[in-house]
């Protein structure tokens, strides 16, 4: 997850975007947990690890080990995770087994998205590693929003797909996710860039009965998302590596 995204007060243990966004990451962990014992979670350009961290707390002793893979941590924060359960490191396990590798809107952040796709399919031993993908959706959606996180671009699931099977990975399935906010965040952001607003992040704190709405209606969204293959904010790809 993107650490920009937090600056402006966002707490991802109770905002609706985050609440919402990780139930589809649930689901599908759990999925993969009916087929795989001791399951690694490597959590590619993890952050703050909301997403990984939240995966051991409630699935507890069915995860062996947390990798939190970010370029961004500290010495002294390495050192600390050092061995530990959930630990932090900046690259990739030079072998991971029985894994669900997770980026959650990373690969929109590198120019060569194909290379860190490699990188991982190499470091995957056996036939028991699978993936979880998010990244932004449609291009008509970017804004400044996009530039301010330093994006290079943003996704279609033929896009998506594309890329993942040059890497040669397994597609599961491929999906949007917020598509009852599309209409609105379409708007929303073609007039901000006929303001040509600063970049900025459109991510900030709501009030509270704001955010359980939103969190209510984006909840409904994530239930039927995975048969929606027609237009979200963002796009998802899962399967095996």
């Amino acid at each position: 997850m993107d650490l920009k995204e937090l600056e402006s007060g966002v707490n991802p243990e109770v905002h609706w975007y985050y609440q919402s966004k990780i139930l589809p990451l649930i689901n599908y962990t759990r999925k993969v947990l009916k087929t795989t014992q001791g399951l690694t979670i490597v959590d590619v350009g993890s952050g703050s690890g909301f997403f990984a961290i939240s995966l051991e707390k409630k699935f507890k002793d069915q995860i062996k080990k947390v990798y939190l893979v970010d370029i961004n941590y500290t010495a002294e924060e390495i050192a600390e995770t050092k061995g530990a359960k959930i630990e932090k490191v900046l690259s990739i396990p030079s072998r991971i087994e029985n894994g669900l590798v997770i980026l959650m809107d990373v690969l929109e952040h590198l120019e060569d998205d194909l290379k860190m796709l490699n990188e991982i399919k190499a470091a995957s031993k056996g036939d028991n590693n699978y993936y979880f993908i998010t990244v932004p959706a449609f291009l008509s959606l970017w804004s400044g929003h996009d530039v301010y996180l330093g994006h290079y671009r943003r996704y279609k699931i033929d896009m998506l797909n594309g890329v993942l099977n040059k890497a040669k990975y397994s597609i599961k399935n491929s999906y949007y996710l917020y598509g009852t906010l599309f209409p609105m965040v379409w708007l929303a952001r073609k007039l901000d860039n006929m303001k040509k607003k600063e970049a900025t992040s459109n991510m900030k704190p709501f009030n509270p009965l704001v955010n359980k709405v939103l969190l209510g209606v984006t909840s409904i969204d994530m239930a039927l998302s995975s048969i929606n293959k027609i237009a979200g904010v963002t796009c998802v790809s899962e399967g095996k590596i």
